[in-house]
């Protein structure tokens, strides 16, 4: 069973930073992607960020390129979200999920097979 695990959330003010983690366990393909999406009261999961784990290439939402960055530490299993001069609508739970291989889905949560637990980022002054 996958097991994955965020961290890093928090309150934050408005143009300040977070870095969040993504803990990974019993991955046992080898070819996956991981994903950030976000979810606030009363919509959808949305797509932040991507990265495939084998070669490192990333996807984002243009309205977050610059200010977020996804990234992964090989050795200790880890997916990171950077980021940076965060705005009030950034609000919501911030999920971390694995996805097989890497192509157009990755910025689909339907197509996510495992998901972490979430943590909570709030931007308010």
């Amino acid at each position: 069973q996958v097991q994955l695990a965020e961290s890093g959330g928090g309150l934050v003010q408005p143009g300040g930073s977070l870095r969040l983690s993504c803990a990974a366990s019993r991955l046992g393909s080898s070819d996956y992607s991981m994903g950030w999406f976000r979810q606030a009261p009363g919509k959808e999961r949305e797509f932040v960020a991507a990265i495939r784990w084998n070669d490192g290439r990333t996807a984002y939402v243009p309205s977050h390129e610059g200010r977020f960055t996804i990234s992964r530490d090989i050795a200790k299993h880890t997916v990171y979200l950077q980021m940076n001069s965060l705005k009030p609508e950034a609000t919501a739970v911030y999920y971390c999920g694995v996805v097989q291989r890497w192509g157009p889905w990755v910025e689909a949560a339907d197509r996510y097979e495992h998901w972490g637990q979430g943590t909570q980022v709030t931007v308010s002054s």
